[in-house]
This record gives structure tokens, sequence and C-alpha cells, in this order.
């Protein structure tokens, strides 16, 4: 639906108030044009404009959404922000591959293809070199095919590697270690052949398959096999792997470090990132989110506090960390690591922030797991009694913070109940032996499942 206010005078020399209302990303409301004269010809170009990317939107989503992709590919928050809305239109986003994608996001199968152009230290001459090669003599079958094919002057070894980092090269081979450590070996190589065809020197090897082979694919696979390669090596690890790519693309698209987490986090976090705007103001949330940036500021009196860029998998936000929080919690805040986070909202000029008011590594989060079988679970007597431990063993709320999770366990069924944050202990360990020695079956287990 399309809303097009009209024009209204607010008696000043060429200032209006108009609105442009529609369900997609280009919004005006109530703003003030001043020294404009911003006239009905503006409002019914904006408004064609609208009714038109709307139009799209709605019967042409995958279409759209690699458009405007391509079109903000610069913009790093305005991209992650349309690849969430495309998680949410169930359209997903495939990273780049070096025999599939183009200069731009590009829709195939249902998915929108990564572009080469969004891939950090991949120029304009790279990319005109590999879409060359690979069109005169097809896809790339190796890391030595591939350096033997493009222009080196143009794929340097730093484009090179970024290529590997972030994924491009997954579909020819996974180990993203050992090709890094290939490359080191097949660039040189690959210079040293192109060498000797600019001096009008021929391999061995090729010319031996000149005479032998019946197919060029034949000839080059001759060529490639003497190619050199490294010692084998283990892969990097997921999280090394996510990092690098969040680094060169900007954002997580293989994977994200907090899908490992989606079973288990909504005992402790209800609501997502997204749904922050719509809680009352300062209700007291708790999140997990990967920590994306830290902006430090000094205030007026000389303390320092921080803005924090903070993710979940619905999408990213500003978090406020003021000075008496940020003197305790300021050795946490580490760039790409995953946090607990508990805090409440905030409304300022329109504007919903979270107040972060502790923090927590989620490698170092224990919860507290106490079942009940149904007897128990309706049993007034035995709550009472766990109320009344959990209760002394949370005395200090600024230090009790490990959730209490209970297991009602029953012949059929298994159901996890979080209990509430004012039943939060700190020390999970004596919490636990206190509740095993009411006769209540009691373990630790961390957020992270080990």
């Amino acid at each position: 639906m399309i809303k097009i206010a009209t024009r209204k005078y607010l008696g000043k020399q060429n200032v209006y108030d108009i609105g442009v209302e529609c369900d997609h990303n280009f919004t005006i409301k109530n703003g003030l044009i001043a020294a404009n004269c911003f006239n009905k010809s503006h409002s019914t170009a904006y408004g064609y404009v609208t009714y038109q990317t709307a139009y799209l939107k709605a019967n042409y989503p995958l279409e759209y959404m690699a458009a405007l992709l391509t079109a903000n590919s610069g913009d790093t928050d305005k991209v992650q922000r349309y690849i969430t809305n495309c998680t949410n239109m169930g359209i997903s986003i495939d990273p780049p591959d070096i025999n599939r994608s183009g200069v731009d996001f590009t829709p195939t199968a249902g998915k929108i293809l990564f572009g080469f152009s969004a891939v950090r230290n991949v120029g304009q001459n790279a990319i005109a070199s590999i879409l060359s090669a690979r069109s005169e003599t097809g896809e790339f079958k190796s890391l030595a095919d591939f350096c033997d094919r493009v222009d080196l002057r143009a794929v340097n070894r730093r484009t090179l590697e970024s290529l590997i980092y972030c994924g491009a090269f997954d579909k020819i081979e996974s180990n993203r270690q050992q090709l890094i450590n290939d490359s080191e070996l097949v660039y040189d190589w690959a210079q040293s052949r192109a060498k000797d065809r600019a001096s009008g020197q021929g391999n061995l090897f090729d010319l031996l398959g000149d005479g032998f082979s019946s197919t060029q694919n034949q000839r080059a696979n001759n060529a490639f096999e003497t190619a050199p390669k490294s010692k084998p090596v283990t892969d990097l690890p997921p999280q090394k792997k996510l990092q690098m790519e969040k680094e060169l693309l900007g954002f997580y698209v293989s994977d994200h470090p907090l899908k490992s987490l989606r079973q288990i986090a909504p005992l402790l976090t209800p609501i997502n990132l997204s749904q922050l705007g719509e809680q009352r103001e300062d209700t007291r949330l708790c999140a997990v989110v990967m920590l994306n940036n830290v902006k430090k500021v000094v205030t007026k009196k000389g303390d320092q506090m921080a803005i924090l860029q903070v993710e979940d998998l619905t999408t990213q936000l500003e978090a406020v960390v003021f000075p008496k929080t940020y003197e305790r919690i300021s050795s946490l805040l580490q760039v790409d690591t995953r946090l607990i986070i508990w805090g409440k909202v905030d409304r300022r000029d329109e504007q919903t922030q979270f107040i972060l008011e502790d923090a927590e590594p989620v490698e170092t989060v224990q919860m507290v797991m106490v079942e009940l079988n149904p007897q128990q679970a309706g049993n007034m007597e035995d709550l009472h009694r766990l109320k009344t431990i959990l209760q002394d063993h949370s005395v200090d709320k600024e230090k009790a913070k490990m959730p209490v999770i209970g297991i009602i366990q029953t012949e059929t069924s298994r159901k996890l109940v979080r209990l509430g944050w004012q039943f939060c202990v700190q020390d999970s360990r004596i919490t636990v032996q206190a509740l095993q020695n009411a006769s209540f079956p009691a373990h630790i287990k961390s957020l992270t499942g080990s």
C-alpha cells in the first residue's frame, strides 16, 4: 500500500510538509524540505518510483533484492540489512564461486549468488581477467588451472588469497588452508609458465601433451599435474573461516557463528534483536550476539564508555555501554567474539537502543540444569523448596547471572523451561551441590554444549 500525502504549506517561504509511505526501503514521512521548494512534480515522481520498486519487490523479489544488493555493494551496513531482509523473505545468499559468480549479485536457481565486485581486494581488472578466461576456455578445474589461465598482472597474490579465504574456491577444494599453502608454490609456478609463453619457449610436458594427447583438456591436465603442491594440512577452524569471510565480505555468508547456538539460545533469549523495538522501555533483556565493532567514547567528565555494534541471526544494532559498566567489562569487549549480554531497552528521539549492563563470553556461560518429574513440577511444597534454594544462591543480584533451566521429564517427552531472571545464581557449582543435597538431580551445562 502506498500513500502520497498532499503538500501543506507551513507558513515559511519554500517550506512544505510532505509524506510518502510505502512497504519497501524508501520512506519519506513528515519531513521538512527547506530551501528547495519540494513541489508537486517531485512528490509525483517519488510516488511513481515508490510504486515501481514496491511492485518489483512484491512480484520479482529475487531479481529486486539482487539489484538492491548490487546497487549498494559498497555500503556494508546496507548490504547486511538487505541480506537479513533476504533471509526473512526466504531467499538464500550463496558465497562467491570462482566458476559461477559474475561482477554483481546474480539471481540464479532461486538464490542470489555473491558477486566478485563486493569482495575486498578484488579489483575490476582482476574480475575482467577471471571472467574472460572462464568464457574462453570453460570452468577452472583446479587452483593451478586458475593461476595458469588468468592474467597474473591483474590477479595478484593478495587477490588470490582473498578469493580463497572468502570461499570462492570451495567447490574445487574445500580445504582453504591447503589452498593457501598451495598458492604460494602454484603462483610462482604459473608466473614462470607465463614468462616462458611470453618468450616463445614451450614447457616439456606441454610439448609431450601436444604429441600424445588427443584433446586440449588432456593436454591441460598433463600440464597441471606438474604444478607443485604443499604437504597436506588440516583445514582452518570454522570460526577462523567465518572471521576471514567477515573481513573480506563485510558479513558472514556461508555460515554464522551463532547458528550452532540457535537450539539452546532461545531458552535465554525469548526475543531476538529485531524485536527490540516492540519491548517496553526499561525491560530487562538478555541476548546472544556477535560483537562486530567497539567505538570508544570519552565523556565530558573524562570517563570512558563505548558504543558497540552487535548482531544476532536477525539483525544488527548499537548497544551503549556507560562508564561504570565499561570499566568492569572492557576487557571482554573484543571484536568478533560471541557474547551473552544483559541490558534494557531505552528510547530517545524515536530511536530504540540497547543499554548494556553486563556481558560474558559465550564459552564461559554455564547453566544450572535441574531435573523435575511431573509430580515435583505440580507439587507446591517441592517448588517452594526449589525456590528457597535458588534465592539463597542469588543474593547479590549484580553477580547472580547464571541462568537456571528446569528439565521436566516424562515417559514420552522432555521439556526445558527457563526459570525467571530473579532465580539466576552466582556460583553454579555450589548451587548444583545444594540442589543435589536437597534431592533435586542437577548438573552444570555450558551454553556451547561442551
